[in-house]
């Protein structure tokens, strides 16, 4: 079963197994030629955007492709979403191309199960999957990773649980990546996500980016600084990480990202997670487009939660991540 280690729990989650799915769903046939893949998918409404052409949903696991996660989803064809709401339990079909990934078909679902997924702080942990009306999951064990020290791009140690208190978005990719709308693209979200929250006039400080290595032989401290200095960079607020092949593994399979070496190139899908100040995951992003208004928008919400640093000023935040930069 995939594991997704949700990363930094209270101060610094990470991981959790995923429940079973409450009912097995099918993957329909591969469509050769296209590089298509549709999977009929149960889940329940959480936001509707405005516009119609979007929309929040926490799914059940899908088989052979993901967990039962809370993820936004776009929408192509007008009036998709016509009188869908909040709390609907739906049926619909998940699109997914090289490229891009839409839903389509959707319908109430109007039988008597229930889509839902539990999210509880236990133990320096946080589980997430389908539960049951008052089924409480048994404790987990602090996960190791929580402290283990990462090495930064300024040759430092740091931890996850470092972070306590801070918002935060993570994503995984690669200096040596050569496509624009790849690894570029993800860093060019957090550049300009970093240049907004910076801009915003009252906005929260206790948030931070974590920009994950799978590369760690090549992707050494320095080959990471002198990325991170394209994307200009701060070090208060932004950290470009690697460590021993293992752990950067270990970290990548507990997200959901899968790598794999392919004549010079790494092959990989995409996440950009955002954690809240208070431990839980709050947004799972599966692409690698422009992200950068989304992650803002979910990251002041992130840093407000409780468990943040007092008020949403980061008072406590900033000497901490100022301490990792130096």
């Amino acid at each position: 079963m995939i594991r997704l280690l949700s990363m930094i729990a209270g101060f610094g989650v990470l991981a959790a197994s995923f429940g079973a799915a409450a009912e097995e769903l099918r993957a329909l046939p591969h469509q050769p030629g296209t590089n298509l893949q549709t999977f009929q998918v149960q889940g329940m409404v959480k936001e509707v955007a405005a516009d119609g052409k979007a929309v929040i949903i926490a799914h059940e696991a899908i088989p052979n492709y993901m967990e039962a996660m809370t993820m936004p989803f776009t929408i192509k064809e007008p009036g998709e979403l016509t009188g869908l709401r909040p709390g609907d339990n739906i049926l619909f079909r998940l699109r997914v191309t090289d490229s891009e990934s839409w839903v389509e078909g959707i319908s109430k679902n109007t039988g008597t199960q229930t889509v839902g997924q539990a999210a509880r702080l236990s133990g320096g942990s946080l589980t997430l999957g389908p539960s049951k009306a008052g089924e409480t999951p048994a404790p987990l064990r602090r996960h190791p990773l929580l402290d283990y020290p990462f090495t930064n791009e300024l040759a430092q140690a740091v931890r996850l649980s470092d972070f306590r208190g801070q918002a935060l978005a993570i994503t995984f990719f690669f200096t040596r990546c050569p496509i624009p709308e790849f690894c570029p693209r993800l860093s060019k979200n957090f550049e300009e996500a970093s240049e907004k929250l910076c801009a915003m006039p009252g906005g929260p400080t206790n948030w931070h980016f974590l920009s994950v290595t799978f590369d760690p032989e090549f992707d050494t401290p320095a080959v990471l600084r002198a990325y991170g200095e394209r994307y200009q960079y701060d070090p208060q607020h932004w950290s470009f990480v690697t460590g021993p092949r293992e752990q950067i593994s270990e970290l990548a399979s507990g997200s959901d990202v899968k790598f794999e070496p392919a004549s010079g190139f790494i092959n990989h899908n995409f996440r950009t997670l955002i954690i809240d100040a208070a431990g839980h995951l709050q947004m799972i992003f599966p692409t690698s487009g422009n992200l950068s208004d989304a992650i803002v928008a979910e990251v002041v919400k992130a840093a407000a939660m409780p468990g943040g640093s007092p008020g949403s000023n980061g008072r406590e935040a900033e000497p901490r991540t100022a301490a990792l930069a130096r």
